[in-house]
């Protein structure tokens, strides 16, 4: 069955190039959320310093991105969001990004039940920290990762139709003119 980038097993002709694949797709993913993520730490800062307060958390970006694009090829790995990919590419994409945004969050929650855990604390207070950053917070950021998905599992699911080959050659190769 092919992956996210439109390869299948039998395409690769050793584990070494599977490996080099998967890193690609790994630094493609984060290098996209590095750059989201980056901008909207930009608009918090710009928007913050109106109040003359500061936001200086530039690296969470990029460790973030780091983590959710784990996370996004592990979904990828256990098959998430294959259900509409026989259906046109519309509902394929909206349903991958709602599902891996749902996915992501539920990677969020067991990071702080278990760095919480690791650090000896109880269920209350490992809850008591993950409400303290706010329900309007929580639900922004999921809006806007989803929101994010949606471009992103819309050039994936290309990528899957057209084959990543065809679809790098569209964007970066020169075209002839008619």
């Amino acid at each position: 069955m092919p992956t996210m980038s439109g390869e299948g097993p039998a395409k690769h002709s050793s584990v070494k190039e599977k490996v080099l694949e998967e890193l690609k797709i790994y630094w493609i993913i984060t290098i996209y959320l590095a750059l989201l993520f980056g901008s909207f730490t930009v608009y918090r800062r710009l928007t913050l310093a109106e109040f003359g307060l500061t936001y200086l958390h530039y690296g969470f970006a990029f460790i973030e991105a780091l983590i959710i694009a784990k996370v996004i090829l592990i979904g990828d790995a256990l098959r998430l969001g294959r259900r509409f990919e026989d259906r046109p590419l519309v509902y394929s994409v909206v349903y991958k990004s709602v599902l891996f945004g749902l996915f992501v969050m539920l990677f969020g929650v067991l990071e702080h039940v278990i760095e919480g855990l690791f650090h000896k604390k109880g269920a209350s207070d490992i809850l008591h920290e993950m409400l303290d950053i706010g329900m309007y917070e929580l639900l922004a950021r999921i809006v806007m990762l989803i929101m994010a998905f949606i471009p992103f599992f819309a050039f994936w699911e290309l990528g899957r139709v057209l084959g990543p080959r065809k679809l790098s050659a569209l964007f970066f190769s020169k075209r002839e003119t008619a």
